[in-house]
């Protein structure tokens, strides 16, 4: 409850709401598994680090729960780090995906004092080998769970966290979400698919990208459909929002439709994926830049200044 009462204050959330969803955390032993997934991928890094010659240390800071990211830095200045590159854990461009990331590094370095390092946010990394080639690998595995004569009819569905569409109008999340499906699909030997939409969380007055999950499956079966592999795209890892909306709530929709559904796995800790890291952290220590930069102050505005300009 602690770590649910972070993520929504002040945005008046009523406590019958907040223990709903706590139950979800209270089936898994009461706790997300993100940090679990977190350490995970930092002792793979560190151990490619050095397998690499690349001597620098890691730190890690969550934005609402242990380790915080206040703490994180605070430490850091008092390590005496004076500059450091930051990973965020969010493939695509979007507020919610990178503007806020970097506002929350912002707070916290005026929270750590004048001698709080400089932080420099690493690129997007959307269109990467190391991101998309393990998600093409996952997916042939999903596919190769099924009986090989369904596996030609079986219907494919891509997922990503919904926001709202005024916010989606302002930045390249969906277009990026598109293009990283069409390479994946492609490379795991697939010509259709559909990116489909899970996790929303706003008013029902609030429009936000569609369809959702449930919706797809409702018309995927209605198609006539026997199989679906869902894979969630806009994910690193198995954390609560991919275990608890597509492997609980999905997967009982889909079985309520008659339908057998499938999930493939996130990047997690995959070597590709952990090498993509290291070779993110050596360009632009090298200042080689390639791909989608952060835009800076123009990049991904909040929901505040989009009704400020209204």
């Amino acid at each position: 409850m602690p770590f649910l009462e972070n993520v929504t204050r002040g945005r008046n959330i009523p406590r019958e709401r907040l223990e709903e969803v706590a139950e979800n955390y209270y089936s898994l032993g009461g706790r997300s598994p993100i940090n679990d997934h977190c350490r995970e991928l930092i002792a793979a890094l560190e151990r490619d680090f050095a397998a690499h010659s690349l001597h620098l240390p890691i730190y890690w800071g969550n934005r609402n729960w242990h380790p915080f990211l206040d703490d994180t830095m605070r430490r850091m200045t008092a390590d005496g780090i004076r500059r450091a590159l930051v990973f965020v854990t969010s493939a695509y461009s979007s507020y919610s995906g990178c503007r806020q990331y970097r506002e929350d590094i912002d707070r916290a370095r005026a929270a750590a004092g004048p001698a709080a390092p400089e932080c420099e946010k690493l690129r997007h990394f959307f269109e990467l080998p190391g991101f998309r080639e393990p998600m093409a690998e996952n997916l042939r595995a999903a596919f190769a769970q099924l009986p090989e004569d369904r596996r030609a009819a079986a219907r494919l569905l891509f997922t990503a966290h919904s926001i709202p569409t005024a916010m989606a109008r302002t930045c390249r999340y969906e277009e990026q979400l598109r293009d990283t499906a069409a390479f994946v699909a492609n490379a795991a030997g697939r010509d259709a698919w559909d990116l489909v939409w899970q996790s929303r969380s706003g008013p029902p007055t609030q429009p936000w990208l569609e369809p959702d999950i449930s919706d797809a499956l409702t018309s995927v079966a209605a198609e006539g459909a026997r199989d679906v592999v869902v894979q969630p795209i806009g994910f690193i890892s198995d954390h609560m929002e991919v275990i608890v909306d597509l492997d609980v709530q999905a997967r009982r929709h889909a079985e309520s439709l008659g339908l057998n559904l499938v999930r493939a796995a996130t990047p997690g800790a995959h070597p590709k994926f952990v090498s993509m890291i290291r070779e993110m952290v050596e360009e632009r220590l090298n200042d080689i830049w390639t791909g989608v930069r952060c835009l800076g102050d123009t990049c991904c505005p909040s929901p505040q200044m989009l009704r400020a300009s209204a």
